[in-house]
This record gives C-alpha cells, structure tokens and sequence, in this order.
C-alpha cells in the first residue's frame, strides 16, 4: 500500500451504477484533489491494497460481493482495517440495514437522496483527521531521529503556528534555570543544546496536536507530552553553566 501525500487524502467511492458514481464524485472532489472509483467490492479492495485512502464510501446493494460484505473484508485485512467506512443505500431498505452496517465496523450509515452538504461534512471530518494522523506521525518520526541521534544536527526548521510559539515562550517563561549547582560543571556542546531545544519545540508541536484531536485517549498522550517537554527544558537548565 502505498501511503499518499496527506493534504491529498483520497477518497474512495464503490458502486455498481456509473451515474452514483458521477454523483459522488462531483459532491465530494471539492474536499480533495483525488477521488477514486471503483465499480465492486473486489475492485475497491484491489484499489485498497495498491494505496492509502482516507475515508471509503460504499453503496449497499450491489451485485456480487454487496457492500456489507465488502466492509467485512476490508475490516479483515491488516493493511486496511482502520480506513473508516461509510455505508450508502435507497430509502426503501431493511430497518436493520443501519444495525448491519455498525457491526460490520462502519463508521457511518447514509441514506439516499441525502443532502450534499450533509455527506461532505461527515466525509471533511475522516479527512481532517486523516491529515492530523498524517501530522502527528510525522513530527512522531522525526522525534525519535532527533532522540536518537540519527541525524546529522536538529532537523530544518519548520514553519510554526502562533499557538506553538506562545506555549515555547511561556514554558521558557517557567523554566528559568537557576543559579549553577555543584552538578553543572559539564559545558554542553553547540550542538547538544541545539538538539535539545528541537526536541522540545517538536515536543510542543505533537502535544498541540493530540490536543487539537478528540477523545481521552489524545488527552492523556498530551499531558505524557506535556511532563515529557517539561523534563527535556530541566535538562538543559541543568546543563547550562
């Protein structure tokens, strides 16, 4: 599978009738440059192992494998099974369409005609948090280069958001260092004091990140971050002479 840039984020749609299609496409293309068809189940899943997609829109009935079926499979497999889903079908359904579709591990459940702002909303959110992933992961990465010491110096620098420069000055602001103690006397190098600092802007950045991001599981990883930055500035106010 090959992972995509992430402000391009791709969408997948799946449905037999090429007049859905058609229809998908021209709601959803102004989210993202990259909407793909796919005409069956078999076919989106082929398409699913050849690229990364942020978010998977499946008609229901369709003929062969139907869209519960295609679900199930895609939640099968390793490569795949944390793309979220969205299940589309007529109105003149089984009322235990929606109920099949959650335990399938869809993520939501439309019915058709639905509105086009509606539809783009719900799709605009697994994309914005496609490309907060994609963010994050990134700063992880280079993180751990910065940490152990695979590169060659800190890491070029980045553009910041105003948010990241205002919690930088005031963790600054609290962390002072004191007075030199007996323990102080090792003169740090240039190029220390510069990995070091990297480490905590990068560490700012993710937990700003995680913060922006739902849920108590983000949460907690922030306030981790958070003790993490603080330990990594009383390092170097330590080190100082």
């Amino acid at each position: 599978m090959t992972p995509p840039p992430p402000d391009t984020a791709p969408i997948l749609i799946v449905d037999d009738m090429e007049e859905n299609l058609v229809a998908l496409e021209a709601v959803l293309s102004s989210l993202t440059p990259k909407v793909v068809r796919a005409r069956s189940g078999e076919e989106a899943l082929k398409a699913m192992l050849r690229e990364e997609f942020a978010v998977v829109l499946i008609d229901v009935l369709m003929p062969g494998m139907n869209g519960f079926e295609t679900a199930a499979n895609i939640k099968g497999l390793d490569q795949t099974k944390d793309v979220p889903i969205i299940l589309l079908t007529g109105a003149s359904v089984d009322p235990n369409y929606a109920y099949r579709g959650y335990t399938v591990g869809a993520a939501d459940f439309l019915i058709k005609p639905f509105d086009p702002w509606l539809l783009r909303t719900k799709v605009n959110v697994f994309l914005d948090l496609y490309r907060k992933n994609h963010q994050l992961s990134s700063q992880a990465d280079q993180l751990k280069r910065l940490l152990t010491g695979s590169g060659e110096g800190p890491a070029a620098a980045e553009p910041r958001r105003p948010e990241v420069r205002e919690a930088e000055s005031h963790r600054s602001e609290s962390h002072r260092p004191g007075p030199p103690g007996p323990e102080s006397s090792a003169t740090p190098t240039a190029g220390d004091e510069a990995r070091l600092s990297d480490i905590a802007s990068r560490l700012v950045q993710i937990e700003l990140l995680l913060r922006d991001a739902r849920g108590a599981e983000s949460t907690g990883l922030a306030d981790r971050i958070a003790a993490l930055e603080e330990s990594v500035e009383r390092l170097m106010a330590g080190r100082e002479v």
